[in-house]
């Protein structure tokens, strides 16, 4: 069963007006983002309608709500002006492909391996990247083509009209929940400016959303290898950046509702969605942060809420277009400022004096990479600083103990990991000149983690080897002893005299 709504008709209210209250933020979101990618709106709006429609049917989180996004939008930008459309097409229809595989080979659970600080990261920079792209709003263009900030009365119409809508917002839940508070505020600041004739920007200003149906095309495109080799560099790059983003904000999404998740069923929910997208003329989407945060603050939580935002935004494509023109930018921007405020985590900043400098550098570095590039390259240089810092931490905790064995020789017991990044620290810990004829390493208390381990423990034979000195290994763990076996002639047959480990009977113990 893909629904599973509430027995209450509370829950399913809830879920169709919020439903429209995200329709009506989609929008603008989906033109905007056409035109970043440099294709007509209403391939945004498809975009939209359609993987919006089928992520919440059958994808892994109820409640999260997915369309075209600025961060496929600026990759899909260099591969229109180069080949055109129907390339773009093409690549989406192979991004989604690619997002069922990841998701067929469940590897959507190596999302859990971000860190903390790099999701504060995410979701500041987030925050920042929506805040930013409602700017846009306070800009008009001249007969140049120019743009050029508000000024005079017209600025200060948009900025009472934003702050209106924003403390709408705030303020009408304190006195009733019956109605989500974003679409309150998005009809009654519409009234205000169409009943007073106020001169405010509309989302007709932006360009006509009115369409029909999408309709099955198979891009128009040679099936050749070098087709191939076009659209697969672009494809990748979507495919990952459509899935961290849509994994991470899965992952926001469960510790707001206190629920769990499935990742690798929302993966290949993405990449149905993209795939039958670009055989119906749509530019392909991910999950969406900001309409996700209207969703779940205007009440919806159930799939429900996600099917009602597709059907409003093809209803509005089809039938209502005329009206949803009308309403002003104003309130839709007050709207995404409310998203801003919420989903920033003002709760890092107190904490950046109280947790370690690394992760503080951390979450800084991530919000400050999403804003400057995307997500997708902001999270990886995330994960590999956090690990880096990990390794670095850790290379620093592989010690010894010395001490002399029952029957002569020396024993080194070594505590902590042995892996790359403690290789020469424990070179350092030896010394086959001045060690006696036998010498035994105790891993009682350690673990050999990786190759390079290996590597360093073959070193320290051969440079015992060279003294005329012997080395026993003892206590190495039921892993570490399989990561040596897996190891075959890349370690000294002498360094392992014994080779089931029975060392309780070795000369030195």
């Amino acid at each position: 069963m893909f629904f599973n709504f509430d027995n209450t008709s509370h829950s399913a209210k809830s879920d169709i007006l919020s439903g429209l209250t995200v329709a009506l933020a989609l929008v603008p979101e989906a033109v905007a983002f056409a035109f970043v990618a440099g294709v007509e709106p209403l391939v945004g709006l498809y975009a939209a309608f359609m993987v919006g429609l089928i992520t919440a049917v059958i994808g892994g989180r109820p409640g999260m709500i997915s369309g075209a996004t600025g961060a496929l939008a600026v990759v899909m930008v260099a591969l229109v002006s180069e080949h055109g459309v129907e390339y773009l097409f093409a690549t989406v229809v192979l991004m989604g492909i690619i997002q069922i595989i990841v998701g067929m080979l469940r590897l959507g659970k190596f999302i859990r391996m971000v860190p903390h600080p790099v999701m504060l990261g995410f979701v500041n920079g987030l925050a920042i990247v929506i805040f930013l792209a409602q700017l846009k709003s306070f800009q008009i263009t001249d007969e140049t083509g120019q743009s050029q900030w508000l000024q005079g009365d017209m600025l200060y119409l948009m900025l009472g009209l934003v702050a209106l809508t924003m403390a709408i917002i705030h303020f009408l839940p304190k006195l009733t929940k019956a109605i989500p508070s974003s679409l309150a505020a998005i009809v009654v600041v519409s009234f205000i400016v169409i009943g007073l004739n106020l001169e405010s920007r509309t989302v007709g200003d932006m360009a006509s959303i009115a369409g029909g149906l999408p309709t099955f095309s198979i891009p128009s495109v040679p099936f050749t290898l070098e087709t191939l080799m076009i659209i697969l560099p672009y494809a990748v790059i979507l495919a990952a950046i459509g899935l961290i983003e849509s994994l991470l904000t899965l992952s926001l999404i469960d510790e707001l509702t206190e629920t769990r998740g499935r990742g690798n069923k929302e993966c290949i929910a993405q990449g149905v969605a993209n795939t039958t997208t670009g055989f119906f003329g749509g530019m392909g989407g991910c999950a969406m942060i900001g309409q996700s945060m209207i969703n779940i603050n205007s009440g919806g939580r159930g799939r429900l809420s996600g099917i009602s935002a597709a059907l409003f935004l093809l209803a509005f494509i089809l039938f209502a277009s005329g009206l949803i023109e009308m309403i002003p930018l104003a309130a839709l921007t007050g709207v995404m400022f409310m998203v801003v405020i919420g989903t920033f985590e003002w709760s890092s900043l107190k904490i950046m004096g109280k947790i370690p400098r690394s992760d503080a550098f951390v979450l800084v570095l991530v919000s400050g990479v999403t804003v400057a590039t995307d997500l997708a390259i902001a999270v990886v240089v995330g994960v590999i600083v956090s690990a880096l810092v990990f390794a670095w931490q850790h290379a620093k905790h592989i010690t010894v103990k010395t001490y002399e064995g029952k029957l002569g020789g020396k024993v080194y017991e070594l505590h902590g990991p042995l892996f790359f990044a403690a290789v020469n620290n424990f070179h350092n810990l030896f010394d086959p000149e001045n060690d006696p004829d036998d010498v035994v390493v105790e891993f009682q208390h350690s673990r050999v983690m990786d190759h390079s381990a290996i590597e360093a423990i073959d070193t320290l034979a051969e440079r015992y080897l060279n003294a005329g000195k012997r080395l026993h290994l003892r206590h190495l763990s039921a892993d570490c002893r399989t990561l040596l076996r897996k190891a075959g002639n890349l370690v000294e047959v002498n360094v392992i005299e014994d080779p089931r480990y029975q060392v309780a009977d070795d000369l030195l113990a």
